[in-house]
């Protein structure tokens, strides 16, 4: 397989109070800068999928990829399946740029979970779902996109279980938790610093 990324950083960080949490910092790292160190080890190619002005990320070296319609997390992991075909990926693995703690070895899991399912499809499990991390073959673009445009309102998990997808299952607490409000910024902030 040749597979890609795509950090999904196109929310509107309400609960951050309209921040932008792609360039919220961490122990003096943007989140951005956190997801695409370990992203980027993970994947042949990695891009970044935001709305609004792409020059505030010029520094970070990724494409950004503008959703054509913002429907939310699908419609960014659908411009990165456009992106990524021409370049001969066979899938593109989703990131969400407000989780800077997810496993090392995410993509390989993925691939396991992904080999036994029709599509070949799979998303991440640490004891719930955690649909923006998932295997997304090339193959399912064209379905995507029929169902982004059907009018019904978009969900990851419908769209996900709908193809049958597998799961890859990670017993690390925490390696998904996501850095939705300033509590929870601060609460990692303090982790991290012992």
């Amino acid at each position: 397989m040749h597979i890609f990324g795509v950090i999904l950083a196109g929310g509107g960080g309400r609960r951050m109070g309209g921040a932008d949490k792609a360039l919220l910092t961490l122990s003096g790292q943007t989140l951005l800068s956190r997801v695409i160190a370990r992203a980027e080890p993970q994947v042949a190619r990695l891009a970044l999928s935001a709305n609004g002005d792409a020059g505030r990320f010029a520094g970070y070296g990724l494409p950004v990829l503008a959703d054509s319609v913002p429907l939310g997390p699908l419609s960014g992991i659908l411009a990165a399946l456009r992106w990524a075909t021409p370049l001969g990926a066979t899938a593109v693995v989703s990131f969400a740029v407000d989780t800077p703690f997810f496993p090392g070895d995410l993509v390989p899991r993925l691939c396991l979970a992904a080999e036994t399912t029709p599509q070949g499809l799979a998303i991440a499990r640490s004891g719930k779902d955690h649909p923006t991390f998932g295997l997304w073959p090339v193959g399912l673009t064209a379905a995507l996109s029929r169902y982004l445009d059907s009018g019904v309102k978009p969900r990851v998990m419908g769209f996900a279980e709908a193809q049958g997808c597998g799961r890859a299952d990670f017993p690390e607490d925490g390696a998904f938790a996501n850095l939705n409000t300033p509590d929870d910024l601060a609460q990692a902030e303090r982790l991290l610093r012992g």
